[in-house]
Parts: C-alpha cells; sequence; structure tokens
C-alpha cells in the first residue's frame, strides 16, 4: 500500500508539491490539513479521543476530527471523507477560517500545517472507527477550555492551538 501523500502549499495555501505524510511531519514542512469541529444544537462540541496504538498523541482529546487533504479534493470534500472515515457520519460543513500553526511531538515528528476549519452540525451518536478512535464526547466550549486550563496533557498539542484560536473566532462571530 502506497503511503498517503500530503499537499505541501506555501504561506499564501498554493500547493507547491507533494509528500508522503510521514516524511512531511519528520522535516516539518508546511502542507495543507483541516480541522473539523462538529455541534449539536445544544452548542456542545464532539470532541474524539485518539486511538491508544496511534503513532502520536495516542489517547489525547481532540476535535471532532482532522486529517489532510488529498491532491484535487476540495476542503470540504476532504473533510466529509473524514468524517465518514473516523466517526461513522457525514453532515453538511462549512469552512470558517484558515492559519498556519507548528506543533512538535515528543517522538521527533512536527506538525506544520495551512490549517483549514470547518463546522458543522449534528445531534446523534456517530459510529466510530476503534482503529481512530477510543471514545467520544459531547462537552461545552466553556467546559473544555476550562478543563484544558486544568489538564493540558489530556488534549492534542494542535487542538490546544487550534481551540485558542478558534474559540476567539467563534465569540467574534456570535
Amino acid at each position: 500500500m502506497t503511503e498517503e501523500q500530503v499537499i505541501l502549499v506555501d504561506e499564501n495555501d498554493n500547493q507547491i508539491g507533494l509528500m508522503p505524510k510521514m516524511e512531511a511531519h519528520e522535516k516539518a514542512v508546511l502542507h495543507r490539513a483541516f480541522s473539523v469541529f462538529i455541534f449539536n444544537d445544544k452548542n456542545e462540541l464532539m470532541l474524539q479521543q485518539r486511538a491508544l496504538h496511534k503513532y502520536h498523541s495516542p489517547g489525547l482529546w481532540t476535535n471532532t476530527c482532522c486529517s489532510h487533504q488529498r491532491d484535487g479534493e476540495t476542503n470540504l470534500q476532504a473533510g466529509k471523507r473524514r468524517l465518514q472515515e473516523e466517526m461513522g457520519f457525514v453532515t453538511d460543513l462549512k469552512e470558517t477560517t484558515s492559519f498556519i500553526y507548528k506543533a512538535p511531538f515528543d517522538n521527533g515528528l512536527t506538525e506544520h500545517e495551512y490549517d483549514h476549519i470547518m463546522i458543522g452540525n449534528y445531534n446523534d451518536a456517530p459510529k466510530i472507527n476503534e482503529d481512530e478512535v477510543a471514545e467520544w464526547k459531547w462537552m461545552s466550549l466553556e467546559n473544555i477550555k476550562v478543563d484544558m486550563a486544568l489538564h493540558p496533557e489530556n488534549y492534542t498539542a494542535w487542538f490546544k492551538i487550534i481551540f485558542e484560536k478558534f474559540y476567539e473566532f467563534i465569540n467574534i462571530s456570535k
């Protein structure tokens, strides 16, 4: 099986090439990614706990799903594909904002991503893919913010970065 390729981009999100995912994370090369945030009608965010066997950040809590776009795939197509693969459902998504972040991990890998944030609404229980997700739960943004401050070690590095920016963004948009 061929390793998944990520889309290398410049700081304006212009595609400049492709690279195997692991190599991009080893070399900390800027590449396109996305993060999906699914809310229910109570304005709670669906969180996932990463599977315990993941090669980085195993067992940590993070946003509903995130991954990398494939060559030729739009952000929304990628978000819907990965939401189905990880959480077992599809819903309409809306692009909200994007930004660049860099997060090194203890295992020598680094996420250096041009991240596109998408939001959607869903009220049912997901059908999680246990190869990707250990658990899931709904939490209010305020409870996440408090818990993240008290227990930052329970959350992925990128979610802490993204949540701070995303939290401010959704408060501004209200």
